[in-house]
């Protein structure tokens, strides 16, 4: 996982009317359903606590995490019914909270970010009571679109080496799975999200916590 002195805090603005309230958020709700009052939810890399707040409204217990300070500070002034802590997620994740196992973890656009993908899965994993379930998502790649961003001469632009704090990772369906599995995670479900299919924006996953860490 990405330790703090690897990481630089770029800072987050509103969310409301972005990809995330017109697109990725609906999926999100859609796989996380039922959501009943009382869910213990924890979001991995909460940034300014936008799904929070959402799961919040829902009577849900929430706890946010995240390596930035200001995103922290953000989440914390616009939903001070929940709980937000600055620290990265590794499988000591309850251990440092001091909390219950959650019943759903949440971890949305995360993934592409960091250095070490099977620390975050397996703190994820960690996280999460037995049947428990992991909601991630990620920047969608596939054939056709990797396709059409190449005819299209879009490379340059989609995943831009001077943006200072871009994705490192790429992640299609069949990788981002084979992460999840390999971790210990069953049940897969798939969901894309913006724009038409095969073309998506971003993908979402559902997975379920199985009875033990796979190695």
């Amino acid at each position: 996982m990405v330790t703090s002195f690897q990481y630089k805090d770029f800072g987050y603005k509103d969310a409301t009317g972005s990809h995330m309230f017109r697109h990725l958020m609906p999926k999100v709700l859609e796989l996380a359903a039922p959501i009943p009052p009382g869910t213990r939810v924890l979001d991995v890399g909460c940034g300014n606590g936008a799904i929070c707040g959402e799961m919040l409204r829902r009577g849900c217990q929430v706890v946010g995490i995240d390596l930035s300070v200001e995103g922290i500070a953000q989440a914390r002034r616009a939903h001070p019914q929940g709980r937000f802590e600055l620290m990265e997620a590794d499988d000591r994740i309850l251990e440092r909270l001091d909390e219950a196992p959650f019943d759903l973890v949440i971890s949305t656009e995360v993934v592409e970010h960091v250095y070490a993908p099977r620390s975050w899965a397996k703190g994820c994993w960690s996280a999460l009571k037995p049947g428990g379930h992991l909601i991630c998502s990620t920047p969608y790649h596939g054939y056709l679109k990797n396709l059409s961003l190449s005819l299209l001469g879009k490379w340059d632009f989609h995943a831009n080496p001077l943006w200072d704090g871009g994705h490192i990772k790429l992640w299609s369906r069949k990788t981002l799975t084979q992460l999840l599995i390999e971790t210990g995670f069953q049940d897969i479900s798939f969901r894309g999200a913006g724009r038409i299919p095969w073309l998506w924006m971003t993908m979402v996953l559902k997975a379920t916590r199985s009875a033990s860490l796979g190695e």
